[in-house]
């Protein structure tokens, strides 16, 4: 599995590629997932942390209250241990098993997301999580260890948030997209303004990568494209 590794040596792992990238924060013995996946690939993603030797999991950060994001919340929480964080405007969408509003600046596009929503209804639906931390503006997960924060990067959602490491990698959940050669813009944001206004609080984090939920690395020059480009 493809890994990065900062200066001051905290690894972060790609424990699940594809549909739904899932990472896993390593750093002085402490153990950060952020995001889980589908419920559907629940075996995959067990799998996968085990085989690094993991039993344990000191928090899962959820970028997002969405079933392709938060889908095996539950099952981490029960099985490793871990204390479930997410924003405070989408802990209620998360307690519930539901999921957060999403909407697009295009008409088109919205009306496929409601088409979308009405086919999908009973595919995006994830079992019900209490969260143990809610966050706001930035949350640092430890005190001895302030290089690893959680930033607020409304945009794609109202709670959308992203986790800063070492200044120099952030996990950006769905603020920006990895897919569309070119373009780090994501095909759905319910408030596209605040989404690139996230990009350059994303970029005056200092990071120079930028790991999305779905697709590949974005580099710090993309990402300074997208906002000259959509400011």
């Amino acid at each position: 599995m493809k890994s990065w590794t900062t200066r001051n040596g905290t690894r972060v792992f790609r424990i699940l590629s594809g549909r739904s990238n899932v990472f896993l924060i390593s750093s002085s013995g402490r153990r950060w997932l952020v995001d889980s996946g589908p419920s559907r690939l629940w075996a995959r993603l067990n799998r996968r942390i085990r085989s690094l030797g993991i039993t344990s999991i000191e928090y899962l950060i959820l970028t997002h209250a969405h079933f392709d994001h938060a889908g095996n919340a539950a099952k981490i929480k029960n099985e490793y241990g871990a204390k479930a964080i997410i924003h405070e405007s989408e802990a209620s969408f998360l307690t519930t098993g539901d999921n957060a509003p999403v909407s697009s600046p295009l008409a088109l596009l919205r009306l496929v997301i409601r088409n979308l929503e009405k086919v999908l209804k009973g595919r995006m639906i994830y079992d019900p999580c209490d969260p143990d931390k809610l966050t706001r503006e930035i949350s640092y997960l430890s005190d001895e260890d302030r290089g690893c924060y959680i930033l607020h990067t409304p945009g794609h959602t109202s709670g959308s948030q992203s986790v800063i490491v070492d200044s120099e990698i952030a996990l950006v959940g769905d603020a920006m997209f990895g897919v569309f050669r070119g373009s780090v813009f994501p095909p759905y944001a319910t408030d596209a303004d605040l989404m690139v206004k996230s990009w350059q609080k994303l970029l005056d984090s200092g990071c120079t990568i930028f790991l999305p939920s779905h697709g590949t690395e974005n580099t710090r020059e993309m990402v300074a494209a997208g906002v000259k480009k959509h400011d």
